[in-house]
C-alpha cells in the first residue's frame, strides 16, 4: 500500500466548521517508559521532540464530545487567549497529520490528530472553512 504511517491533511477538510482548544496544553505520557511514581514524557518518533495534547472541541454541529490533537516540540506550546467572554480558543492548526487505527475497546475506525503548529483562527471571528492552503493564500494576499 503506498499510505503508510501519517498522511497530512489541510485544516479545513478536518474541521470545515472549525475548532475550538478547551483547557491547557498537557504533556503525553510515554506508556512504556512511565511507572506509578515516574512520568516520564513521550517523544515523537520521527522527530524526537516531546509530544504535548490539547483537548479540542469540533465546531461541526453533528460532532458529539472532545477528541486530542497531539503537538510536537522542545518546550510546552503556548496557546492563544480565548476572545473576553467566551470559555473556548478559536484555533487553526498547521502541518495537520492523521493516523487511522482501530479502536481495541470499540473495534471501530479512529483517527488519531497529530500538528506541526497551533495558531489563533482567523480574524473573521471564528475558524474557516477553508483549507489551509486558501488561508496562506489569503494570508499571502
Amino acid at each position: 500500500m503506498a499510505v503508510q504511517g501519517p498522511f497530512k491533511v489541510a485544516f479545513g477538510d478536518v474541521f470545515p466548521y472549525g475548532a475550538y482548544i478547551k483547557g491547557g496544553v498537557e504533556p503525553v505520557r510515554d506508556f512504556d517508559r512511565s511507572t506509578k511514581e515516574n512520568f516520564v514524557q513521550a517523544r515523537d518518533k520521527d522527530a524526537g521532540e516531546l509530544v504535548w495534547a490539547v483537548e479540542v472541541l469540533d465546531a461541526d454541529p453533528e460532532q458529539k464530545g472532545t477528541f486530542k490533537v497531539k503537538l510536537m516540540g522542545p518546550v510546552q506550546p503556548i496557546m492563544p487567549e480565548a476572545p473576553a467572554g467566551f470559555p473556548f480558543v478559536p484555533v487553526e492548526f498547521d502541518g495537520l497529520a492523521v493516523t487511522p487505527y482501530v479502536n481495541s475497546g470499540t473495534g471501530r475506525l479512529a483517527y488519531s490528530l497529530k500538528a506541526a503548529a497551533v495558531r489563533p483562527a482567523n480574524s473573521r471571528g471564528g475558524a474557516t472553512r477553508t483549507s489551509g492552503k486558501d488561508n496562506a493564500a489569503k494570508d499571502a494576499a
